[in-house]
Protein backbone atom coordinates (compact mmCIF):
# COMPACT_ATOMS: atom_id res chain seq x y z
CA UNK A 1 0.00 0.00 0.00
CA UNK A 2 1.18 3.87 -0.32
CA UNK A 3 1.50 5.86 2.77
CA UNK A 4 -1.85 7.26 2.51
CA UNK A 5 -3.65 4.22 2.13
CA UNK A 6 -2.11 2.57 4.81
CA UNK A 7 -2.63 5.20 7.17
CA UNK A 8 -6.55 4.85 6.34
CA UNK A 9 -6.07 0.72 6.85
CA UNK A 10 -3.92 0.86 9.79
CA UNK A 11 -6.16 3.73 11.87
CA UNK A 12 -9.41 1.96 11.41
CA UNK A 13 -10.37 0.75 15.08
CA UNK A 14 -7.91 3.02 16.60
CA UNK A 15 -8.89 5.27 19.39
CA UNK A 16 -5.89 7.90 19.50
CA UNK A 17 -3.23 8.41 17.46
CA UNK A 18 -0.15 10.60 18.56
CA UNK A 19 0.37 11.49 16.12
CA UNK A 20 -1.42 11.32 12.56
CA UNK A 21 1.29 13.44 10.07
CA UNK A 22 3.94 11.89 12.51
CA UNK A 23 2.90 8.01 11.74
CA UNK A 24 2.51 8.93 7.85
CA UNK A 25 5.63 10.27 7.61
CA UNK A 26 7.30 6.94 9.17
CA UNK A 27 4.97 4.44 6.57
CA UNK A 28 6.58 7.15 3.84
CA UNK A 29 10.27 5.53 4.92
CA UNK A 30 11.28 3.06 2.68
CA UNK A 31 11.72 0.09 5.49
CA UNK A 32 10.04 -1.58 7.90
CA UNK A 33 8.86 -0.22 10.91
CA UNK A 34 9.45 -1.54 14.67
CA UNK A 35 5.77 -1.85 16.22
CA UNK A 36 6.08 -2.49 19.47
CA UNK A 37 3.84 -4.00 22.19
CA UNK A 38 4.99 -5.20 25.66
CA UNK A 39 3.08 -7.32 27.44
CA UNK A 40 3.63 -8.55 31.10
CA UNK A 41 2.38 -12.24 31.48
CA UNK A 42 0.99 -11.91 34.90
CA UNK A 43 -1.75 -15.03 34.10
CA UNK A 44 -1.13 -17.71 31.76
CA UNK A 45 -3.80 -17.26 29.67
CA UNK A 46 -4.94 -14.72 26.93
CA UNK A 47 -8.52 -13.33 26.69
CA UNK A 48 -10.36 -12.03 23.93
CA UNK A 49 -9.62 -8.40 25.46
CA UNK A 50 -5.94 -8.73 24.18
CA UNK A 51 -6.72 -10.19 21.05
CA UNK A 52 -7.64 -5.89 20.21
CA UNK A 53 -4.30 -4.98 20.46
CA UNK A 54 -2.90 -8.24 19.23
CA UNK A 55 -4.96 -7.95 15.86
CA UNK A 56 -3.81 -4.82 15.07
CA UNK A 57 -0.53 -5.77 15.70
CA UNK A 58 -0.94 -8.40 12.91
CA UNK A 59 -2.12 -5.89 10.66
CA UNK A 60 0.79 -4.04 10.56
CA UNK A 61 2.78 -7.51 9.95
CA UNK A 62 0.78 -7.89 6.85
CA UNK A 63 2.13 -4.54 5.30
CA UNK A 64 5.59 -6.41 5.53
CA UNK A 65 6.25 -4.12 9.27
CA UNK A 66 8.65 -6.08 12.13
CA UNK A 67 6.38 -6.85 15.38
CA UNK A 68 8.47 -6.44 18.55
CA UNK A 69 7.18 -8.26 20.63
CA UNK A 70 8.29 -7.21 25.03
CA UNK A 71 8.37 -10.18 27.09
CA UNK A 72 7.97 -8.17 30.76
CA UNK A 73 10.20 -10.59 32.71
CA UNK A 74 11.38 -7.72 34.82
CA UNK A 75 7.87 -5.46 34.66
CA UNK A 76 5.57 -8.47 35.27
CA UNK A 77 7.36 -8.97 38.41
CA UNK A 78 5.68 -5.41 39.06
CA UNK A 79 2.62 -5.31 37.67
CA UNK A 80 1.15 -2.83 35.75
CA UNK A 81 -0.54 0.02 37.80
CA UNK A 82 -2.38 1.36 35.13
CA UNK A 83 -6.38 1.45 36.25
CA UNK A 84 -5.64 -0.53 39.08
CA UNK A 85 -7.27 0.71 41.97
CA UNK A 86 -4.65 -1.36 44.27
CA UNK A 87 -1.16 -2.69 43.82
CA UNK A 88 -1.02 -6.23 41.93
CA UNK A 89 -0.09 -9.19 43.63
CA UNK A 90 4.24 -9.97 43.28
CA UNK A 91 4.70 -12.66 41.19
CA UNK A 92 8.62 -14.33 41.01
CA UNK A 93 10.80 -14.44 37.97
CA UNK A 94 10.09 -18.34 37.82
CA UNK A 95 5.80 -17.42 37.74
CA UNK A 96 6.42 -15.20 35.00
CA UNK A 97 8.26 -16.95 32.91
CA UNK A 98 6.34 -20.11 32.94
CA UNK A 99 2.93 -17.70 32.23
CA UNK A 100 4.95 -16.16 29.13
CA UNK A 101 5.62 -19.45 27.59
CA UNK A 102 2.10 -20.30 27.46
CA UNK A 103 1.24 -16.39 25.96
CA UNK A 104 3.93 -16.98 23.46
CA UNK A 105 1.71 -20.06 22.15
CA UNK A 106 -1.33 -18.32 22.07
CA UNK A 107 -0.17 -14.95 20.62
CA UNK A 108 0.93 -16.82 17.95
CA UNK A 109 -2.58 -17.89 16.92
CA UNK A 110 -3.08 -14.06 15.84
CA UNK A 111 0.92 -13.44 14.97
CA UNK A 112 2.82 -14.30 12.09
CA UNK A 113 6.07 -15.95 14.30
CA UNK A 114 8.30 -15.09 11.22
CA UNK A 115 7.66 -11.68 11.36
CA UNK A 116 7.65 -11.43 15.15
CA UNK A 117 11.01 -10.50 17.42
CA UNK A 118 10.31 -11.38 20.94
CA UNK A 119 12.80 -9.93 23.55
CA UNK A 120 12.34 -10.45 27.13
CA UNK A 121 13.00 -6.56 28.96
CA UNK A 122 14.81 -8.54 31.93
CA UNK A 123 17.87 -8.84 29.06
CA UNK A 124 18.45 -5.03 30.12
CA UNK A 125 17.18 -4.20 33.68
CA UNK A 126 19.11 -7.18 35.01
CA UNK A 127 22.53 -5.74 33.70
CA UNK A 128 21.72 -2.16 35.46
CA UNK A 129 23.47 -0.80 38.72
CA UNK A 130 21.43 0.96 41.16
CA UNK A 131 23.47 3.86 39.68
CA UNK A 132 22.00 3.43 36.40
CA UNK A 133 18.73 3.04 38.45
CA UNK A 134 18.40 6.05 39.89
CA UNK A 135 20.07 7.91 36.80
CA UNK A 136 16.81 6.73 35.25
CA UNK A 137 14.96 7.61 37.87
CA UNK A 138 16.44 11.58 37.86
CA UNK A 139 14.56 12.04 34.00
CA UNK A 140 11.01 12.42 35.41
CA UNK A 141 9.62 13.77 38.26
CA UNK A 142 7.25 12.80 41.21
CA UNK A 143 4.78 15.51 40.01
CA UNK A 144 4.70 13.67 36.48
CA UNK A 145 3.80 10.40 38.08
CA UNK A 146 1.05 11.25 39.98
CA UNK A 147 -0.89 13.43 37.11
CA UNK A 148 -1.85 9.86 36.37
CA UNK A 149 -5.34 9.69 37.19
CA UNK A 150 -5.23 5.62 38.67
CA UNK A 151 -2.50 7.37 41.63
CA UNK A 152 -4.38 10.01 42.36
CA UNK A 153 -7.18 8.69 42.76
CA UNK A 154 -5.56 6.17 45.15
CA UNK A 155 -4.48 9.13 46.72
CA UNK A 156 -7.73 11.04 47.27
CA UNK A 157 -9.30 7.03 48.55
CA UNK A 158 -6.34 7.46 50.66
CA UNK A 159 -5.12 3.90 48.65
CA UNK A 160 -1.64 2.97 48.98
CA UNK A 161 0.98 3.31 46.05
CA UNK A 162 4.23 0.89 46.39
CA UNK A 163 7.03 3.27 45.39
CA UNK A 164 7.66 0.08 43.32
CA UNK A 165 4.48 0.74 41.23
CA UNK A 166 5.58 4.53 40.47
CA UNK A 167 8.98 2.41 37.96
CA UNK A 168 6.48 0.94 36.09
CA UNK A 169 6.26 3.53 33.53
CA UNK A 170 9.84 3.94 33.71
CA UNK A 171 10.65 0.87 32.97
CA UNK A 172 8.36 0.51 29.84
CA UNK A 173 9.71 4.07 28.69
CA UNK A 174 12.96 2.47 28.25
CA UNK A 175 12.06 -0.73 27.08
CA UNK A 176 11.11 1.63 23.86
CA UNK A 177 14.96 3.04 24.03
CA UNK A 178 16.27 -0.28 23.82
CA UNK A 179 14.48 -1.73 21.07
CA UNK A 180 14.30 1.17 18.96
CA UNK A 181 10.74 1.00 18.23
CA UNK A 182 8.93 3.73 15.72
CA UNK A 183 5.54 2.96 17.04
CA UNK A 184 4.10 1.72 20.73
CA UNK A 185 0.83 -0.02 20.60
CA UNK A 186 -1.41 -0.27 23.71
CA UNK A 187 -5.14 0.27 25.14
CA UNK A 188 -6.01 3.57 26.66
CA UNK A 189 -5.08 2.88 29.47
CA UNK A 190 -1.49 3.12 28.72
CA UNK A 191 -1.24 6.81 27.14
CA UNK A 192 0.83 8.16 30.24
CA UNK A 193 3.51 5.02 29.85
CA UNK A 194 4.04 5.23 26.40
CA UNK A 195 4.67 8.91 26.16
CA UNK A 196 7.47 8.73 28.93
CA UNK A 197 8.85 6.36 26.46
CA UNK A 198 8.73 9.01 23.89
CA UNK A 199 10.47 11.01 26.54
CA UNK A 200 13.04 9.15 26.83
CA UNK A 201 13.84 8.29 23.01
CA UNK A 202 13.72 12.10 22.11
CA UNK A 203 16.30 12.41 25.09
CA UNK A 204 18.41 9.61 23.28
CA UNK A 205 18.26 11.40 20.28
CA UNK A 206 16.03 9.07 18.47
CA UNK A 207 13.33 9.43 16.53
CA UNK A 208 10.47 9.60 19.07
CA UNK A 209 7.45 6.49 19.03
CA UNK A 210 4.47 7.06 17.53
CA UNK A 211 1.65 6.82 20.29
CA UNK A 212 -1.02 4.15 19.08
CA UNK A 213 -4.20 3.23 21.34
CA UNK A 214 -7.08 1.06 20.56
CA UNK A 215 -9.97 0.83 22.56
CA UNK A 216 -10.12 -1.34 25.93
CA UNK A 217 -12.99 -4.21 25.72
CA UNK A 218 -15.85 -4.83 27.87
CA UNK A 219 -15.92 -8.12 29.45
CA UNK A 220 -19.12 -10.06 29.71
CA UNK A 221 -21.00 -7.81 32.09
CA UNK A 222 -20.80 -5.03 29.66
CA UNK A 223 -19.29 -2.92 32.37
CA UNK A 224 -15.99 -3.61 33.74
CA UNK A 225 -13.06 -4.14 31.17
CA UNK A 226 -12.47 -8.02 30.20
CA UNK A 227 -10.23 -9.52 33.06
CA UNK A 228 -9.77 -12.69 34.50
CA UNK A 229 -9.68 -11.60 38.01
CA UNK A 230 -12.80 -9.75 37.15
CA UNK A 231 -14.27 -13.26 35.98
CA UNK A 232 -15.65 -11.43 32.99
CA UNK A 233 -13.79 -12.89 30.03
CA UNK A 234 -13.29 -15.53 26.92
CA UNK A 235 -9.76 -17.44 26.89
CA UNK A 236 -8.50 -17.73 23.30
CA UNK A 237 -7.74 -21.46 24.84
CA UNK A 238 -11.13 -22.25 26.14
CA UNK A 239 -12.82 -25.09 24.97
CA UNK A 240 -14.83 -24.69 21.86
CA UNK A 241 -18.74 -25.05 23.65
CA UNK A 242 -17.53 -22.49 26.60
CA UNK A 243 -16.45 -19.85 24.46
CA UNK A 244 -19.84 -20.28 22.53
CA UNK A 245 -21.66 -19.94 25.48
CA UNK A 246 -20.13 -17.20 27.21
CA UNK A 247 -20.94 -15.03 23.79
CA UNK A 248 -24.07 -16.39 23.56
CA UNK A 249 -24.31 -14.91 26.97
CA UNK A 250 -23.36 -10.85 25.92
CA UNK A 251 -26.30 -8.36 25.66
CA UNK A 252 -27.71 -6.63 22.72
CA UNK A 253 -25.40 -3.47 23.26
CA UNK A 254 -22.41 -5.37 23.82
CA UNK A 255 -22.19 -7.39 20.80
CA UNK A 256 -22.74 -3.69 19.36
CA UNK A 257 -19.78 -3.64 20.67
CA UNK A 258 -17.67 -6.43 19.70
CA UNK A 259 -18.27 -6.75 16.17
CA UNK A 260 -15.87 -4.16 15.14
CA UNK A 261 -13.18 -4.45 17.87
CA UNK A 262 -13.27 -8.55 17.07
CA UNK A 263 -14.40 -9.24 13.75
CA UNK A 264 -13.47 -5.89 12.14
CA UNK A 265 -16.69 -4.93 10.94
CA UNK A 266 -19.93 -3.09 12.18
CA UNK A 267 -22.78 -5.07 13.36
CA UNK A 268 -25.26 -5.93 10.41
CA UNK A 269 -28.16 -3.34 10.91
CA UNK A 270 -30.85 -5.53 9.53
CA UNK A 271 -29.42 -8.79 11.50
CA UNK A 272 -31.48 -10.35 13.36
CA UNK A 273 -29.59 -10.21 17.24
CA UNK A 274 -29.91 -13.88 17.96
CA UNK A 275 -28.62 -14.44 14.77
CA UNK A 276 -25.92 -11.86 14.99
CA UNK A 277 -25.01 -13.13 18.16
CA UNK A 278 -24.32 -16.87 17.03
CA UNK A 279 -22.34 -15.88 13.55
CA UNK A 280 -19.91 -13.79 16.32
CA UNK A 281 -19.32 -16.45 18.65
CA UNK A 282 -18.92 -19.02 15.59
CA UNK A 283 -16.67 -16.92 13.85
CA UNK A 284 -14.50 -16.34 17.19
CA UNK A 285 -14.53 -19.87 17.63
CA UNK A 286 -13.43 -20.38 14.27
CA UNK A 287 -10.53 -18.28 14.41
CA UNK A 288 -9.21 -19.66 17.67
CA UNK A 289 -10.17 -23.25 16.95
CA UNK A 290 -11.20 -24.34 13.54
CA UNK A 291 -14.12 -23.93 10.74
CA UNK A 292 -14.92 -27.79 11.57
CA UNK A 293 -15.13 -27.18 15.12
CA UNK A 294 -16.48 -23.83 14.94
CA UNK A 295 -19.72 -25.65 12.88
CA UNK A 296 -20.01 -28.69 14.96
CA UNK A 297 -20.55 -26.17 18.19
CA UNK A 298 -22.80 -24.10 16.38
CA UNK A 299 -24.90 -27.29 15.76
CA UNK A 300 -24.70 -28.79 19.19
CA UNK A 301 -25.95 -25.25 20.54
CA UNK A 302 -28.86 -25.17 18.06
CA UNK A 303 -29.55 -28.44 18.57
CA UNK A 304 -29.83 -27.98 22.50
CA UNK A 305 -31.91 -24.94 22.10
CA UNK A 306 -33.85 -25.31 19.15
CA UNK A 307 -37.49 -25.59 19.84
CA UNK A 308 -38.02 -28.92 18.04
CA UNK A 309 -34.51 -30.18 18.86
CA UNK A 310 -34.36 -29.43 22.50
CA UNK A 311 -35.92 -32.92 23.36
CA UNK A 312 -33.11 -34.61 22.03
CA UNK A 313 -30.49 -32.41 23.32
CA UNK A 314 -28.04 -33.54 25.78
CA UNK A 315 -28.61 -31.34 28.82
CA UNK A 316 -28.13 -30.84 32.56
CA UNK A 317 -30.01 -32.81 34.81
CA UNK A 318 -31.85 -31.20 37.48
CA UNK A 319 -33.82 -33.21 40.08
CA UNK A 320 -36.78 -30.78 41.05
CA UNK A 321 -40.28 -31.58 42.92
CA UNK A 322 -43.42 -29.94 42.75
CA UNK A 323 -43.53 -26.37 43.08
CA UNK A 324 -44.08 -22.96 41.93
CA UNK A 325 -42.65 -21.50 38.90
CA UNK A 326 -40.53 -19.30 40.41
CA UNK A 327 -38.80 -21.43 43.23
CA UNK A 328 -38.04 -24.03 40.65
CA UNK A 329 -36.51 -21.59 38.30
CA UNK A 330 -34.53 -20.42 41.19
CA UNK A 331 -33.43 -24.26 42.43
CA UNK A 332 -32.98 -25.14 38.48
CA UNK A 333 -30.33 -21.80 37.81
CA UNK A 334 -28.67 -22.63 41.43
CA UNK A 335 -28.27 -26.43 40.80
CA UNK A 336 -26.69 -27.18 37.45
CA UNK A 337 -25.68 -23.81 36.94
CA UNK A 338 -24.27 -22.87 40.09
CA UNK A 339 -26.06 -19.43 39.02
CA UNK A 340 -27.62 -17.03 42.04
CA UNK A 341 -31.07 -15.80 40.70
CA UNK A 342 -33.00 -13.84 43.32
CA UNK A 343 -37.04 -14.51 43.27
CA UNK A 344 -37.54 -11.16 41.49
CA UNK A 345 -35.07 -11.96 38.91
CA UNK A 346 -36.63 -15.52 38.10
CA UNK A 347 -40.33 -13.65 38.03
CA UNK A 348 -38.83 -11.42 35.67
CA UNK A 349 -37.91 -13.94 33.66
CA UNK A 350 -40.95 -16.05 33.38
CA UNK A 351 -43.28 -12.32 33.21
CA UNK A 352 -41.32 -12.12 29.94
CA UNK A 353 -42.09 -15.60 28.50
CA UNK A 354 -38.25 -16.61 28.67
CA UNK A 355 -39.36 -20.06 30.73
CA UNK A 356 -40.68 -22.60 28.67
CA UNK A 357 -42.09 -26.29 30.07
CA UNK A 358 -41.42 -28.93 27.16
CA UNK A 359 -42.11 -25.79 24.31
CA UNK A 360 -45.14 -24.23 26.24
CA UNK A 361 -44.24 -20.68 27.76
CA UNK A 362 -44.69 -19.76 31.90
CA UNK A 363 -45.91 -16.89 32.38
CA UNK A 364 -47.29 -17.41 36.22
CA UNK A 365 -44.10 -17.19 38.52
CA UNK A 366 -46.69 -18.46 41.08
CA UNK A 367 -48.29 -20.94 38.64
CA UNK A 368 -47.76 -24.87 40.59
CA UNK A 369 -45.87 -26.99 38.27
CA UNK A 370 -46.40 -30.87 38.40
CA UNK A 371 -43.29 -32.13 37.07
CA UNK A 372 -41.99 -35.88 35.28
CA UNK A 373 -38.88 -36.97 34.37
CA UNK A 374 -37.83 -36.31 31.51
CA UNK A 375 -39.53 -33.14 30.77
CA UNK A 376 -37.79 -30.15 29.61
CA UNK A 377 -37.05 -26.68 31.29
CA UNK A 378 -36.07 -23.73 29.22
CA UNK A 379 -34.85 -21.10 31.56
CA UNK A 380 -33.64 -19.02 29.01
CA UNK A 381 -31.69 -18.48 25.51
CA UNK A 382 -28.51 -20.38 26.68
CA UNK A 383 -29.86 -22.49 29.59
CA UNK A 384 -31.97 -25.83 30.16
CA UNK A 385 -32.32 -28.72 32.28
CA UNK A 386 -33.94 -32.35 31.83
CA UNK A 387 -36.09 -33.08 35.03
CA UNK A 388 -35.36 -36.26 36.86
Amino acid sequence: MQPDEALVFLKQGAAQIISESELREKLALDRPLRVKLGVDPTTPDIHLGHTVVLRKLRQFQDLDHQAVLIIGDFTGMIGDPSGRSATRPHLTHKEVMANAQTYRQQAFKILDPARTETVFNGDWFRKMSFEDVIRLNSRVTLQQMLQRDDFRERIEKQQAIRAHEIQYPIMQGWDSVMVKADIELGGTDQLFNILVGRDFQKEEGLPQQVVFLLPILEGLDGSKKMSKSFGNFVGINEAASDMFGKLMSISDELMARYYPLLLGRSLPKQAHPLEAKKQLAFEIVQTYHSAAIAKKTLDEWNARFSEKRLADAELPEFAARDENAVAIVVAAYAGPFAIAKSRAEASRLIKQGSVQLDGKKIVDPQMMLFLRSGQVLRLDKTRAVRIK
